[in-house]
Parts: structure tokens; sequence; C-alpha cells
């Protein structure tokens, strides 16, 4: 029998909460975004959440039901009454806001903040990152507690982004900065691409039931429309599936077409 949930959540804590970011929310207010966050801090292997005072207090029902699966980081989320005491532990972070602030304080953007933490992190050194209130943001006064303030291109007329979103957002830069290459569970069962010589077959096939058909007209264009029905199959780099798939089409279309013609006239 499988691993239950529970059990992997504990290992993806046990193994990886030193070495990811931690996510501070300060003063979130409603506990559908505290879920939201949770679940898809969990779909980028983030498990650290930290909550500092909490508008509704905690635990949330209405946090559970909107994480799903990810009610067991929501479990081991800490819980604290300041932003300096959810922070202490950390040597490296980040503000995460859009609006500009009289402080002088680095910004890092969007492009450079998933390495910039993997190479805190692959040196043991805790790093996290601190959102503010969903109504009015972080306080110039958590701000000044972070190394560096994030913001994302949002578009300038229209800043307003979600709570839930913006840790999305967040979370898939961090998981990024390892590689955007797809997981290899989409490329282990993809099938070969066929030999040419099984292509030429089709293709060779394929004329043949054309030139029956009479698609070949006029006859003195034969050679050019040839080489423009070939060239497409070539480029598609047809795997030895789709090639007999294909195959069976052209068979199921070449038989079926005088039956169908002969049931044609009989509706008629």
């Amino acid at each position: 029998m499988g691993k239950s949930v529970k059990d992997q959540l504990g290992r993806i804590v046990s193994t990886e909460k030193k070495l990811t970011p931690a996510v501070i929310l300060v003063h979130p207010q409603l506990g559908e975004n505290i879920g939201a966050a949770c679940r898809c801090m969990l779909n980028f292997g983030l498990t650290d959440l930290r909550l500092v005072a909490p508008r509704d207090g905690w635990p949330n029902p209405a946090a559970e039901a909107m994480a799903a699966g990810a009610v067991e980081v929501l479990n081991t989320a800490k819980v604290f009454p300041t932003t300096e005491e959810a922070v202490a532990d950390l040597s490296y972070l980040l503000a995460a806001t859009a609006r500009r602030r009289e402080l002088e304080i680095p910004v890092i953007g969007t492009d450079k903040v998933g390495q910039t933490l993997r190479n805190y992190s692959n040196q043991t050194i805790a790093t996290g990152i601190v959102f503010g209130p969903e109504k009015a943001g972080l306080k110039n006064s958590d701000v000044a507690l972070c190394d560096a303030i994030l913001t994302y291109p949002v578009n300038p007329a229209f800043q307003s982004l979600n709570l839930g979103q913006a840790v999305n957002i967040f979370a898939y830069l961090w998981k990024s900065s390892e590689g955007t290459a797809p997981p290899d569970t989409f490329q282990s069962d993809l099938s070969e691409v066929a030999p040419r010589e099984d292509l030429i077959r089709m293709i060779e096939h394929l004329e043949t039931e054309l030139e029956k058909s009479g698609f070949f007209y006029p006859l003195e264009k034969k050679a050019l429309m040839t080489q423009n029905i070939r060239a497409p199959f070539t480029r598609a780099k047809m795997t030895k599936q789709e090639v007999r798939t294909f195959r069976g089409i052209i068979k199921a279309l070449a038989k079926g077409r005088g039956t169908a013609r002969e049931m044609g006239r009989k509706n008629e």
C-alpha cells in the first residue's frame, strides 16, 4: 500500500524546509487566501509557512478548505505575534511589494530572485519573503526588516494582486530557478521518431491513393504538388505510432471511397 499524503508531506518538510525560503504572511485577512498560498507553495516545493497575527485567528476552517491536498502544510505553519519574531532566524529576507518606498533598500526583479535565493540556500543560509495583508500591503516598518524588495512587472495602472496569486508567482520563480525543462515523466514514454523508410512508404501510400482519386491535376504540376505534400510530413518528425495511425487513416479512406459513393447514390 502506498504512503499516505501525510507521510509524504512529512518527508518533504523534514528534507526541504531548511533549504527553501520561508513564506511569511503578515496580518493575512482571508482564510481562503492563506489556503491558496499554502496550496501553491506545495506545488512548487515550499513548505515553511509563517503567519503573523492572522486577522481571523488560527486555525481557520476556510483556509483548510482552500488548501485542498496541502492541508498538512497548514498544520505545520507557525504563528507569530510580530513580524520581527517571524523572521528572527532568517539571514536574507525579501519584501514583496509593488509600491515605491521612501527607504534606501535595493530592488530585485523576477529575473534574478530565484537564482539569488537558491544561491543562499545552497550555502545553507536561511531565507524568506514577506507578504503584506490584502487590504494595505506591507508597512514600511516591515519592509525595513528586509534586505531587498521583490516587485513583479505588473500593469502600472492596476497593481492590485491577490495574496494567493502573489505567493503563487513567487513559488514558481523559486522552482523555475532549478530549470524550466519539462519533468522527465513527460518524456519517458514518447515513441521514437519513425525511420525514414517507414515515412517514405506512408507518403507513397498517400500519393498512390491521391493519384487514384484524380488529385494530381494538371499532370504537369504533379512533381511540385508531390514536393509540397512530402515537405510538411518530413518536418513533422512523426513517431512510429503516428506513421502507423496515418497509414490506417489512408487505408480506411481508400476502402471507404467506393462504399461511401454507393451509399450516397442510394440516399438520393
